[in-house]
Order: structure tokens, then sequence, then C-alpha cells
């Protein structure tokens, strides 16, 4: 799911040309695992005609379990694909979920986040129709990788993964696209939670090897996890193996779906999901005033009045003080206290860039924490204006690289937002975006900064 499940919890098109890529039809391409496609790769253990999926060979030096012990071998039937009502895997019901941890000893995060559309995908002389999952990770602040995924629920209750359209960066560069698959053309589907699941059930989550390949087995269904808001029983443990024959733990929740994954020291888990977190009636005024307070400091520290700087985090860390105490999603807290000690220090060194960055990211925890109270889209807006600022402290900066990392950053934001935005304001920010990619391609770090501040404008009239 995403790359974070094929390397230790993180994995050339441009976010614009993947989203276009989202409304093509995969009805005209060949199935290589089909009876007839049967090849080398293929087990000759399915007999042909029969309603067993066909398997992939796996090499014999992976510890993979027996047919036997596998509950993913029956061909499913969709009839209602995108309905999902699996509690363990609600990828319908979850509009955003926020993911925090850490790799390599750096920050990591998560955006999860269901897209409006879907995908026809033909497979084994079925087309089904897909929900279309975003997943964007970020490594120290800075865009790692991003996938499309691709889900369906089957008459019985279990969830089938179809495919990702994945792509890793480096340097705010795509780097690679491997384990990009699509059921149908590249191997099978794969059981993503079964409807029931039992302990000791084994499935392949991803079932492509040499591009990508994950089998689970079911260790627990009954742990009471610690979620954000409080316990959550019948949390599911599982066991994941990988192809290098390594593995890592996995947790799944009622109402979230993935929880937790650990492996080789690397941490990623669930901070926050809508709705299933959601809070009723408007969003506190406090977390208003952290949002708009550090605008203003971002402000501030650019034209160097640090006087209404340093009176505006006071604000802010007071506005904070007032509602942590009302109760904060636990892994959101600390780094919201963290966030706002290093914008008090930055403002105190009169470091402009520095307290421009601070405002950033004490801004976006703001937001995180909105998201109970808010429509996901607005969030979603609000990132983008986020990073358009982001942008221009880059190009203030001179760092090419992250230039291109934030262009790249937005054009997937870009893909969340634009259902909610008017057929005017969507070919504003289209424009402005393609700007942004032009002078992000050609390094022209004016022309960089001044669409990104076009875009905010367009971003700030879409919301008046």
């Amino acid at each position: 799911m995403g790359g974070k499940h094929a390397r230790p919890l993180a994995r050339g098109v441009a976010a614009l040309a993947l989203a276009a890529s989202l409304a093509v039809v995969g009805a005209c391409e060949a199935d290589p695992t089909s009876e007839k496609a049967a090849s080398p790769t293929t087990s000759t253990a399915v007999e042909v005609g029969s309603r067993r999926i066909p398997q992939p060979v796996v090499p014999g030096d992976i510890p993979v379990a027996s047919q036997s012990e596998r509950v993913d071998l029956s061909m499913p039937t969709f009839s209602d694909p995108t309905n999902v009502t699996n509690p363990l895997f609600p990828v319908s019901k979850q509009e955003s979920v926020l993911m925090l941890g850490h790799v390599d000893g750096k920050p990591f995060r998560t955006e999860v986040t269901l897209l409006p559309e879907t995908r026809i995908i033909e497979w084994q002389g079925q087309q089904v129709e897909t929900l279309v999952s975003q997943y964007t990770a970020y490594l120290d602040g800075r865009i790692q990788e991003a996938a499309y995924d691709f889900y369906a629920q089957a008459n019985d209750g279990s969830v089938w993964y179809f495919g990702e359209d994945v792509a890793d960066f480096e340097g705010g560069a795509i780097v690679t696209k491997e384990g990009t698959w699509i059921a149908g053309k590249d191997g099978p589907a794969a059981m993503i939670m079964p409807a029931n699941p039992k302990v000791e059930d084994v499935y392949r989550t991803e079932n492509n090897p040499g591009i990508a390949f994950e089998e689970v087995t079911v260790k627990s269904t009954d742990k009471t996890l610690d979620g954000p808001l409080g316990p959550i029983d019948g949390g599911l443990v599982a066991e994941e193996l990988h192809m290098d024959g390594n593995t890592e733990d996995k947790l799944f929740a009622p109402g979230y779906g993935e929880f937790y994954t650990a492996g080789g020291g690397d941490v990623e888990a669930l901070a926050l999901a809508v709705p299933t977190d959601a809070a009723s009636g408007p969003p506190p005024a406090e977390l208003g005033d952290l949002y708009s307070g550090a605008l203003d400091v971002f402000d501030a520290a650019q034209s160097k009045d640090w006087n209404a700087a340093s009176s505006t985090v006071g604000k802010m860390i007071a506005a904070w003080e007032t509602y942590e105490a009302g109760g904060v999603p636990k892994m959101i807290e600390p780094r919201m206290t963290d966030a706002l000690a290093a914008l008090a220090r930055a403002v105190d060194a009169r470091g402009a860039a520095q307290a421009q960055q601070a405002a950033i990211d004490a801004a976006q925890w703001s937001l995180d924490l909105q998201l109970r109270y808010r429509p996901p889209a607005e969030i979603d807006l609000a990132r983008f204006d986020l990073w358009a600022a982001q942008l221009t402290l880059d190009a203030s900066a001179g760092d090419a690289g992250a230039i291109g990392g934030d262009v790249f950053t937005i054009g997937y934001i870009r893909d969340r937002i634009l259902n909610t935005l008017d057929g005017t304001d969507v070919v504003r920010v289209d424009t402005e975006v393609q700007k942004l990619q032009t002078a992000a391609s050609d390094e022209d770090l004016a022309a960089a900064t001044d669409a990104a501040e076009r875009l905010r404008d367009t971003i700030r009239q879409s919301q008046e």
C-alpha cells in the first residue's frame, strides 16, 4: 500500500499527469495471471479453469506459508466494490489520515487522502471499479514518496488491493517509479484484509515477486490499542514478510485500518483520522489563533518586525496552553509544543529564515489539529497555501532542489482540492502550477516566487 509497505515504512511522472492517468480504463490490458497467460512465472499447481487465483512463483529461499494456510486463493466477485464496510480497512469511510513516526532517525509523516474519483481495472474478466487513495510521505519535512493506491471490497467483505502508481523522490526529483503495479497487467490483485480475519490466517497484501511482495500472518485479533483519543478494542496484530526475508510488525484498528508499523528501528503510527476522530461543533478559537498567528509571524519575520513577531508568539503559546488543557491527540501534542518552542527561539534570535520556517511548521501542526473540526478539503486548501509559502522561503535561500520538491507537493495536494474549486479557480490554479513547474525546471527562482505568490492569492480569493 503505497511504497511504505515495500520499504522501511516509506517507498516519473508529475502530479498533474498522475491525476490524469486515474481516468484511464484498464480494460484493454492483458492479464498475465490468467490461465491463458500462464508462463514459467505462474504456478502450475492451480488447476486450469478453476476459480482459484493463479499464483506467481516466489523464490524458494523465501519462507512463505503453504497454500493450505492461505485465505486469499479463491477468486472474489465485486458487486459493490467501492462501498467498503470492513472495519479493519475502512478506506471508503476514512477521508483523511495522518500518520507520524521516524525513519532512519528522521521525522516521518504521511498523509492519506481518499480522492473523489474512481478507476476501473480489469482483472480475470471482471471490470472492477476501485477507490483511489492518495498517499504522500515526508521525511524530515520533505516529500519522499507519493502514490495512488487502488482498493475494492469483494462481496464476502474482504478488501482487495488492485495496485499503485508510485513515485520516490530524492532532492526534490523523482528518482524511480519502481514498485508501481496494476492488477491484471503486472499480476493478481491482492487481499489487503480478510472479511473476518482469524489467528494464523495468511494472505498476501502484494503478490508480484520482483515488483512488490508482502505476505501477512495474523497473530491476534483482540488487541487493545492506544488510540489517538483513548483505547481501541479489537485490534489486529500481524507479522508481514517481505521478499528479503525480513519481517515487520503491523497493527490494524477497527474504524482506522492500518494503525502501526515497526521494523528495523523505524516506526509509523496513526496520529489522527477523520471522520473516526472528528469532533462536533466549530473549531475552538485557540486553533484559529494558532494558525493565523503563525501566518502573521511568517510575514513579520519577512519584514523583520520582531516586536510584532514576539508579541504574536506569546499569544500563540497562551492559546496552545488553553487548548491543550482540554485534551489533544497524543501524537500531535508534543509536535505542536516543540514547534512553538522552536518558533519562540527563532524569533528571539532574530533569524528571519529560521523564524519563517518555524512559523510554517507551527501552522502545519495547527492545521492537523483543526482536521477534527473542519472538512478535509478546507485543511488541504490551507496546506496548499502553506506549501506555496514554503516555496517562496526555499527560493529566497536559492535551494533549487527544495523548490522541485515543493512543486511536486503542491501538485499532489492540488489533486485533493480540485473538486472544491469553481471552474475559474481551477483554471487559475492550473495556470500557476504549470508556471511553477516551468520555473522549477528552469531553476528560475524569481519566476517561481512570483507564481507561488499568485497561487496564494488565488487560494485566498477562492475562500472569500
